[in-house]
């Protein structure tokens, strides 16, 4: 019999915690739910290590559990709180985290994402790439890994996921553990949770570049990743269209907002213009013309680059072969330069702005 990890978040939904009229769901305290065989562990996070209420609280979610799973499951709750949690991973050899974000969906931020981090690979630096849109993951199709499956491996004593490797870039995205015919339908807490595993459980190694690729909009990813990582900078994804842009300025300003003070690396303008390949030299701009880089300008942030509408790139993304692989053609050339303006960015960010700091959590 399998167990799925729905499984445990549904069977305990309905608790709350003591005293008050929270559910331990909605307080993110069940974290760290793995499933090995018949065997299913998780995480009971509390604010205090005396907190009155552990062992109630514990005995509560190990007996909803028990009995929503059947006696074939051996279940075991972990106690912790949240001072233990302070410094969850450290990611050391991990020199730089960079959110990739946009205000709302469609504008091709997943294309941007997996050709910027085949970029910088190319360009001999170490890259790693999570997919963090959970509900909709998009980097196994673009990398054309769809049908791949991580190891896991004991390091140090523990068990490690390995990510997984093309076009040297390693990745890990929910894709590669769910079905991808059936639709991911998990409460916030439960999303959170598959992110913090892909940080925290896999042996990235060395890397220059981690790249998170993050939902639409802003969202309990956003706050999970800020909380759980210091972000060296985000980047905002968004066409010049005005719909666009105004919800990639709420993109920038929750970055750059008081609490979270993540700052913003530059704007990327996806779908700048349309050249037909017929007509080489005209340049038709379909949804306005220059709006990041006014954006840019009125921000004070930089203009990264500017992408065209290109056939080659929507085929390319379904193919599973970034157009970024080809660095000699046309667009292959357009994400070398980004990748180059990202890491000049970075390193401006490195000289002028203090390092950042985890969100700490409320």
């Amino acid at each position: 019999m399998s167990f799925y990890p729905k499984q445990i978040t549904d069977a305990l939904a309905d608790v709350v915690y003591p005293g008050s009229n929270k559910k331990i769901l909605d307080l993110d305290m069940v974290q760290g739910i793995k499933i090995e065989g018949n065997k299913v562990r998780f995480k009971l996070i509390f604010q205090r290590s005396n907190d009155p209420f552990i062992l109630a609280v514990k005995k509560k979610c190990l007996k909803l559990v028990q009995d929503a799973l059947g006696e074939e499951a051996e279940v075991e709750v972990i106690t912790d709180n949240v001072h233990d949690m302070e410094n969850p991973t450290s990611l050391d050899d991990v020199r730089n985290i960079i959110a990739v974000a946009s205000g709302k969906g469609g504008v091709g931020k997943s294309t941007v994402a997996s050709n910027l981090a085949v970029a910088l690979a190319k360009s001999g630096a170490k890259v790693g790439l999570i997919d963090a849109d959970i509900f909709g993951p998009s980097i196994p199709k673009m990398f054309g890994v769809e049908d791949s499956r991580p190891l896991i491996q004991e390091i140090d004593g523990k068990n490690k996921i390995i990510p997984i490797e093309k076009y040297g870039v390693k990745m890990l995205s929910i894709g590669f553990f769910i079905n991808p015919k059936e639709a991911t339908v998990w409460r916030g807490p439960m999303a959170g949770n598959a992110l913090k595993q892909m940080i925290e459980e896999a042996n990235w190694g060395e890397l220059d570049y981690l790249l998170f690729d993050l939902p639409p909009g802003t969202s309990d990813i956003h706050l999970t990743l800020v909380q759980t990582l210091p972000v060296t900078g985000a980047i905002v994804v968004s066409t010049p269209q005005d719909v666009a842009l105004a919800d990639a300025i709420k993109g920038i300003d929750m970055f750059e907002g008081p609490g979270v003070n993540v700052p913003v690396l530059g704007l990327i303008e996806n779908m700048a213009w349309f050249t037909p390949a017929e007509l080489p030299n005209n340049k038709y701009y379909i949804f306005g013309k220059d709006g990041c880089k006014r954006l840019a300008e009125e921000k004070n942030t930089n203009l990264l680059g500017q992408i065209p509408i290109v056939q080659s790139i929507r085929e390319a993304g379904d193919k599973g072969s970034p157009v970024a692989l080809d660095e000699n053609s046309a667009t292959g050339i357009e994400f070398m330069k980004l990748a180059e303006n990202v890491m000049n960015s970075l390193e401006e960010r490195v000289v002028h702005i203090d390092a950042t700091k985890r969100v700490k959590l409320k």
